[in-house]
């Protein structure tokens, strides 16, 4: 939803494009944001000018919409949405992971459905029911990030040295870029089995368990929205489209996060990852990030119980798609 507001604001003029580095962009609803803290359609607009027309021009007919839905939840994002209500007809109905971890409603509802991984699935559950509570670091870069061969190299670093297990999701076509030893440091390293390398995860039942203290994540909508729904601090370690200023919320509009600092080169280093986790799980800024995640758990759970303000949009949504059904047959323009 925030994103929307940004590309509003240039769709009506509000905000111009290229923006100088220094400048600071202020948005009612979001924090005040760097030009690198924008979404990268908009930050590198030199790189990414048809992605950033394809976006602005979703408004050229938004009037004509009935409806305008957001994968989001009213609780997380208040002032954003009362400005939104002003403007189009604004529903929320986040979050959307399945009923068996949140409201614990529809019988059955487990998963998104995708089950072609169940070896994988079995390898990482039985691995972390062996580790004790708040004792993993999960890793996980999303579907579409390629990093190079040298953040790969920094990241197998910082985890090796961290003082906590971890579980590391890399792709198949990003295992080569592993190095050689890890797998071997890994089972030498002190601890018993320190770590677990997978090409793929059951990500919900990962965040659902207890084992787990952080996420160290690339700040994607939906990874995020699920981490928030379970109640797990991040590591924010964005890396294009709308991660940026997704991550700066993380930190600083929702306090469940630190973000990564990175070099002039873009890189993470070894050391600045280490000092995250360390501060995560350990520090005072830890301990609060899990207070704060534990209140939004909370409030994502209220959004889709019964009664919830994502449950009752739902429900007033599919309402009204009955009524217009009525109406069209009706009018005879049924089509069966």
């Amino acid at each position: 939803m925030m994103m929307f507001r940004i590309y509003y604001y240039l769709y009506r003029g509000l905000l111009k494009v290229p923006m100088p580095d220094g400048e600071m962009i202020s948005i009612p609803g979001l924090p005040l944001l760097k030009v690198l803290e924008l979404p990268c359609f908009v930050s590198e607009v030199e790189s990414f000018s048809h992605y950033l027309k394809l976006l602005v021009n979703q408004f050229s007919n938004i009037e004509k919409a009935d409806w305008v839905l957001f994968n989001t939840f009213d609780e997380l994002e208040p002032e954003v949405l009362n400005w939104m209500a002003k403007l189009w007809r604004v529903r929320t109905i986040e979050p959307t992971i399945p009923s068996k971890y949140l409201d614990k409603r529809i019988e059955g509802d487990n998963d998104y459905g995708l089950n072609i991984f169940d070896t994988k699935r079995v390898e990482c559950m039985d691995w972390l029911n062996a580790k004790e509570d708040n004792s993993v670091i999960y890793v996980s870069m999303g579907s579409m990030a390629v990093l190079k061969q040298e953040q790969m190299e920094e990241v197998a670093g910082a985890l090796l040295g961290c003082d906590y297990n971890f579980l590391w999701v890399v792709r198949q076509t990003e295992e080569n870029k592993i190095p050689s030893t890890f797998h071997n440091d890994i089972s030498t390293s002190p601890g018993s089995e320190k770590g677990l390398v997978v090409t793929w995860s059951p990500q919900l039942g990962v965040l659902s368990h207890p084992a787990f203290g952080c996420f160290v994540t690339h700040c994607g909508w939906n990874s995020m929205m699920e981490s928030l729904s379970l109640g797990v601090p991040m590591i924010a370690f964005p890396q294009w489209s709308d991660q940026p200023t997704n991550a700066k919320c993380v930190e600083d509009l929702w306090k469940v996060g630190i973000r990564v600092k990175v070099e002039e080169d873009g890189i993470l280093r070894k050391n600045e990852l280490e000092s995250c986790i360390k501060a995560a799980m350990e520090g005072e800024k830890g301990k609060e990030m899990k207070k704060n995640a534990s209140k939004w758990k909370e409030l994502a759970v209220q959004a889709v119980s019964e009664g919830g303000s994502s449950d009752k949009n739902v429900e007033e949504l599919l309402e009204a798609l009955k009524e217009k059904k009525v109406k069209e047959s009706g009018n005879g323009n049924d089509k069966g």
